[in-house]
């Protein structure tokens, strides 16, 4: 009990001083690596702690849905703005199959995370904030184009990390979820690229 106690104070004073360190736009995916990082440390030394607290999964498998969950956020609201600001029907059509496809597997690895022990991201990187930023910008078919494109780009980026994954991947809830999540990402990146292709 005394363990326990410890190690929550640990977490919730480390959890403070990265909340009031982070001067700048809070960037939830290094949060949540930072967190996550600290859950394993701690868990390492104080290895008697009740296994709800920690993570059951190691720091790679962690980095993994971290990352995972990055790419579904922005997909989610980038779709979500070609839903509304797109010229094209399919590029408006296209949107909307990355908000539906990818809520659902937010959820899922939501799910997974949670079962897990893994802290995930609740907003979008700074990066992936400033690709949206770049979008909200745009529009007609300037918007249609830099919206393909960076979903050409994110398709081939998630795809690869999710290939790796399946083969290192030591949880097998979180591989499962990586190997029944790879085709429709390769679905996606082939839609996207047949829209790119009628856009020349």
């Amino acid at each position: 009990m005394k363990k326990l106690i410890i190690f929550s104070a640990m977490l919730s004073c480390s959890i403070c001083w990265i909340s009031c360190n982070n001067t700048s736009k809070k960037d939830s995916k290094a949060t949540a690596d930072t967190l996550n990082n600290m859950k394993d440390s701690l868990v390492d030394s104080t290895r008697s702690i009740t296994k709800s607290l920690h993570m059951t999964v190691d720091k790679a498998d962690a980095r993994f849905a971290v990352e995972a969950a990055d790419g579904g956020l922005v997909e989610v609201e980038l779709g979500n703005l070609a839903e509304q600001n797109a010229r094209d029907r399919q590029v408006k059509n296209f949107g909307a199959m990355m908000v539906k496809d990818h809520l659902e597997a937010n959820m899922k690895l939501k799910d997974i995370a949670k079962n897990d022990g893994i802290t995930l991201p609740d907003s979008l990187s700074e990066y992936n904030f400033k690709v949206k930023s770049t979008l909200i910008s745009k529009s007609g078919e300037d918007f249609d184009r830099s919206y393909i494109e960076a979903m050409l780009e994110d398709h081939q980026k998630d795809i690869k990390l999710f290939e790796s994954a399946i083969q290192t991947l030591k949880d097998t809830t979180l591989k499962s979820f990586a190997t029944n999540t790879l085709p429709i990402l390769k679905m996606h990146l082939s839609a996207v690229q047949t829209i790119k292709n009628k856009m020349k």
